[in-house]
């Protein structure tokens, strides 16, 4: 049975199934030494990835599900479309990590990837492969219902607010002024929600790992929270978690700019042992090195695209030509008058 534009309930479930299959074998493979010393795509660049959908899928999978709690609630279309997109988000995680691990298992990277485990690992690869290939063709067979008129009109935090006021003790809280506060501040909001994942993502590691350097923890909590940024602006734009107001010029070239750098951050992490040869000698051993290896190119990365920003859209539709356009019309036409 098909609702919301022709869009089932059950479409996106089989995404969140996916996401549950994908997050026992990536928990598995990651968390136990035994198992991870027999993981193909142990060494980086493939554990980035890997390490990157095992944090972000189990988020996405959680606000899907809680959304689905206000499926039939006014709005319908605007969720189904926001739904599916994030929904096809997070199986886009999960086959780039996919691919990843296929392209570990081709490059044949670690020694130890033998043995009953790693046929093991290699087995459940298969098996999310196929369950992702089955996800990706249902959800792009969905008809995207239209939006609404006038534009996005209801989000993800709508539909929090909307849940929170059926709770007595959150619903002094959910007002509109709890949510303009939210939608005005958005950025602040996710640049928050980073820190304290990295926070917790880096206690944990370093803790296991029994880490005694202050310097490296430091440089990992960069790392994360970056990372963590990245994942939050990315899906928010794609998603719509937080519909936000019109901001100025200034205000979206900083934040796309600092968003490539995040970017950057992460992809130097991944590949620094192909980077490193090109600025340095011998191997990458020192925790300064990677530091200014991996956080100058996020910096690099910020300075450049702001600057190609501002070369290429010095204006945009927003900007002053459209806000002067009726004041130039009067200026070429002196007998018309308002």
């Amino acid at each position: 049975m098909k609702e919301n534009g022709g869009v089932s309930p059950a479409v996106v479930r089989g995404s969140l199934a996916l996401a549950v299959v994908f997050e026992a074998l990536t928990v598995l493979e990651t968390q136990d030494k035994t198992v991870r010393a027999a993981s193909p795509w142990q060494d980086d660049p493939y554990d980035v990835m890997v390490s990157l959908a095992q944090f972000t899928v189990p988020m996405l999978a959680l606000v899907i599900t809680l959304r689905l709690f206000a499926w039939r609630a006014p709005g319908g279309g605007d969720r189904v479309q926001q739904t599916v997109r994030a929904a096809g988000a997070m199986v886009t995680l999960v086959g780039l990590a996919v691919v990843s691990e296929w392209a570990a298992v081709i490059a044949r990277t670690s020694a130890s990837s033998s043995g009953p485990w790693a046929s093991v690992l290699i087995g459940g690869l298969v098996v999310n492969s196929l369950l992702t290939a089955v996800a990706a063709v249902w959800l792009g067979r969905c008809r995207r219902p239209r939006r609404s008129a006038g534009g996005r009109r209801n989000d993800w935090l709508g539909d929090a607010v909307f849940l929170c006021r059926r709770i007595p003790v959150l619903r002094r809280w959910a007002g509109p002024d709890a949510t303009d506060w939210v939608r005005r501040r958005a950025m602040t909001v996710f640049v928050t929600l980073s820190t304290l994942a990295a926070v917790a993502l880096t206690g944990g590691q370093a803790i296991g790992e029994r880490w005694t350097d202050p310097l490296l923890t430091a440089w990992f909590l960069v790392v994360a929270a970056t990372s963590n940024l990245a994942f939050c602006v990315i899906s928010n734009a794609v998603a719509g978690f937080i519909a936000r107001p019109p901001r100025a010029r200034p205000r979206r070239i900083a934040e796309a700019s600092a968003v490539a750098g995040c970017v950057a951050i992460s992809a130097a992490t991944a590949f620094r042992d192909a980077l490193w040869p090109v600025f340095g000698t011998g191997p990458l051993t020192s925790v300064p090195a990677l530091a200014a290896l991996t956080l100058g190119a996020g910096l690099v990365t910020s300075l450049v695209t702001a600057a190609l920003l501002l070369a290429c859209f010095p204006y945009d539709s927003s900007g002053p030509r459209r806000r002067f356009g009726a004041a130039a019309t009067h200026l070429r036409r002196p007998g018309t008058h308002r």
